[in-house]
């Protein structure tokens, strides 16, 4: 449920939207409908992941990769797939560390209500 629910919603506000948008979208899913904390890491992580390198193959397939190829020579990797992975692995992680966040602040924040009822 959350994965959908992130690819989803990032999927349609990164057109309108900066990337940092998948910070915030993990963040409040996680802190709303996330289990635990393994749901809360792993299914944004491979949600964004999955939104990330498929929209980059979208975009780059269709020119042969030439733009992707520049860029890959430019930060010193060479080749394309290979910065697109790592892309793919900085976002996923982004949005998994921001999921997990979210899901620690809902628990503190509800740890924090039991112990106020027994004050």
């Amino acid at each position: 449920m959350v994965f959908i629910v992130i690819l989803i919603i990032c999927f349609l506000l990164q057109m309108i939207a900066p990337w940092w948008v998948i910070i915030i979208i993990s963040f409040a899913t996680c802190g709303i409908i996330g289990k635990t904390g393994k749901i809360a890491f792993w299914q944004p992580f491979f949600a964004i992941f999955l939104l990330w390198i498929g929209y980059a193959l979208f975009k780059s397939l269709p020119n042969d990769n030439v733009l992707a190829t520049r860029v890959a020579i430019m930060t010193g990797v060479k080749i394309w797939w290979i910065l697109l992975f790592v892309t793919g692995l900085l976002s996923g992680l982004a949005a998994g560390i921001s999921g997990y966040c979210g899901y620690q602040f809902r628990k503190a924040m509800l740890v924090k209500k039991t112990d106020e009822k027994l004050a």
